[in-house]
């Protein structure tokens, strides 16, 4: 009897060893998770760049001259800097020079004959002014007085016609002077040179209608610049003038530069195969920033629409779809499934509204396999 009871306990025993064994090697591991406590803090809402942006400068101009010819003085080299009316480039121009001093002689001495002219014609008009007084009195016939007051007139109408001329012969000197600034290439502002198609002896043309051509040279503005970003056309009734950017660019990595828009383009871009976009001007608040810029730099900007100081927010990254989160309870060590109220949110931060109370740890790792309602987890770590 005995032999038979400890066998049957014996064997209860082994039975219940084994179904722990089982259930042990078996049973669901605990879900690894992250967790970050709900806090207060700041929460924006904003709008970034479909595309990448493109810093430029305020004021760039490729120049050419308007005429064509041979270079014949180039005293500017790629990276120069120079100020409003220098000379950039010259093109051969003794004869136009030549032209201008001939034109300058021609007024000259149009002039000279205008001044004669007029010396005559004075001469004339006081000795007919004499003859009609004595004509008065009678000591000067009819004849003599009509003759010297007609020669007056004609005098004067040559002085006129002298200074006519004169007038016309300083025209020519202008038309001449205006033919020979166009052999000339001019700073229109003061600027940095980028580049330089030709060199001294080489033939430039202008371009012809229709078919661009390299400017021979491209002067920068490198005292001002601001970035021009394609923005989606449903966020951009959403953006006014003056209001608070950030600027990312690639060269300088994480580093954030502030920004103000400054101007929203009048139109849309309806480019092929690309969403419908419109460009948005941001300019740099911190005037030493673009001291560290370059034309053509490649930019990301970030327009804030809306800020929210002091609200409870939670990481946008722990958010599912339907604002669902998933929250881990230190005491049961499992996770819950909560749904709660959010208000505006960014790539960063979600506003709360309801649902969540502060320090509640939310998941971060929301992708993880096993990742469900009332599993079992145990936090690996807490985000920063």
């Amino acid at each position: 009897m005995n032999r038979r009871y400890f066998r049957w306990v014996f064997l209860v025993l082994f039975i219940s060893a084994v179904g722990v064994t089982v259930w042990y090697f078996t049973r669901p591991k605990p879900v690894e998770v992250v967790v970050k406590p709900a806090d207060y803090g700041v929460v924006e809402r904003a709008v970034a760049n479909t595309r990448a942006g493109t810093v430029k400068a305020c004021r760039r101009a490729k120049l050419s001259p308007s005429i064509g010819g041979q270079i014949a003085k180039l005293p500017i080299h790629e990276g120069d800097r120079v100020k409003s009316g220098d000379l950039l480039l010259e093109i051969w121009n003794k004869d136009l020079v030549a032209q201008v001093k001939l034109a300058q002689s021609q007024a000259e001495a149009a002039k000279a004959r205008a001044k004669a002219a007029l010396l005559k014609a004075e001469v004339a008009r006081r000795e007919a002014n004499r003859l009609v007084k004595l004509r008065k009195t009678g000591a000067a016939s009819e004849e003599k007085t009509d003759k010297s007051v007609t020669d007056a007139k004609a005098l004067m109408a040559d002085y006129e016609a002298a200074t006519a001329s004169a007038l016309m012969n300083e025209a020519r000197v202008g038309v001449a002077k205006a033919n020979l600034d166009r052999t000339r290439l001019i700073a229109p502002f003061d600027g940095v040179i980028a580049e330089i198609n030709g060199e001294l002896s080489e033939y430039v043309t202008p371009s012809p209608i229709g078919i661009p051509t390299p400017p021979v040279v491209d002067l920068i503005d490198n005292t001002c610049f601001y970035v021009t970003a394609p923005i989606d056309e449903v966020d951009v009734p959403s953006i006014v003038p003056g209001m608070t950017a950030r600027v990312t660019l690639d060269a300088f990595g994480d580093r954030r530069f502030s920004g103000r828009v400054r101007r929203i383009a009048p139109y849309v871009l309806d480019r092929e195969k690309q969403a419908r976009t419109v460009d948005v001007e941001v300019q740099f608040d911190i005037p030493k920033d673009i001291r560290q810029m370059l034309a053509g730099y490649s930019a990301d900007v970030e327009i804030i629409l809306d800020v929210r100081k002091n609200t409870l927010r939670i990481p946008t990254q722990a958010v599912l779809e339907g604002n669902h989160v998933f929250v881990y309870l230190p005491d049961k060590k499992k996770i819950k499934d909560r749904t709660f109220k959010s208000g505006i949110s960014n790539w960063d931060y979600t506003e709360v509204i309801s649902g969540l109370k502060p320090n509640e740890l939310v998941v971060m790792n929301v992708d993880r396999a096993g990742m469900k309602d009332d599993a079992a987890a145990v936090v690996s770590k807490e985000a920063p």
